[in-house]
Protein backbone atom coordinates (compact mmCIF):
# COMPACT_ATOMS: atom_id res chain seq x y z
CA UNK A 1 0.00 0.00 0.00
CA UNK A 2 2.93 2.36 0.59
CA UNK A 3 3.64 2.59 -3.13
CA UNK A 4 0.05 3.53 -3.91
CA UNK A 5 -0.02 6.12 -1.12
CA UNK A 6 3.11 7.71 -2.58
CA UNK A 7 1.79 7.52 -6.14
CA UNK A 8 -1.47 9.24 -5.15
CA UNK A 9 0.27 11.87 -3.01
CA UNK A 10 2.68 12.72 -5.83
CA UNK A 11 -0.24 12.80 -8.31
CA UNK A 12 1.21 10.00 -10.43
CA UNK A 13 -2.27 8.43 -10.38
CA UNK A 14 -5.76 9.85 -9.92
CA UNK A 15 -8.42 8.33 -7.69
CA UNK A 16 -10.13 6.92 -10.79
CA UNK A 17 -6.90 5.27 -11.93
CA UNK A 18 -6.28 3.93 -8.43
CA UNK A 19 -9.67 2.19 -8.53
CA UNK A 20 -8.14 -0.20 -11.07
CA UNK A 21 -5.75 -1.49 -8.37
CA UNK A 22 -8.53 -2.45 -5.93
CA UNK A 23 -9.39 -6.12 -5.39
CA UNK A 24 -12.94 -6.77 -6.64
CA UNK A 25 -14.88 -9.69 -8.11
CA UNK A 26 -14.07 -8.35 -11.58
CA UNK A 27 -10.42 -7.78 -10.62
CA UNK A 28 -9.34 -10.53 -8.20
CA UNK A 29 -5.66 -9.70 -8.78
CA UNK A 30 -5.84 -6.12 -7.49
CA UNK A 31 -3.21 -4.91 -5.06
CA UNK A 32 -5.19 -2.93 -2.47
CA UNK A 33 -8.45 -3.44 -0.58
CA UNK A 34 -11.47 -1.14 -0.60
CA UNK A 35 -10.54 0.01 2.91
CA UNK A 36 -7.01 0.84 1.78
CA UNK A 37 -8.45 2.81 -1.15
CA UNK A 38 -10.45 4.92 1.32
CA UNK A 39 -7.38 5.41 3.51
CA UNK A 40 -5.32 6.60 0.54
CA UNK A 41 -7.88 8.82 -1.20
CA UNK A 42 -10.37 9.73 1.53
CA UNK A 43 -13.14 8.63 -0.85
CA UNK A 44 -15.47 5.65 -0.58
CA UNK A 45 -14.89 2.95 -3.16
Amino acid sequence: MAFWMLAFAMKWVTANQLRLAVVTEANPYGEISKDEFKTITGQDF
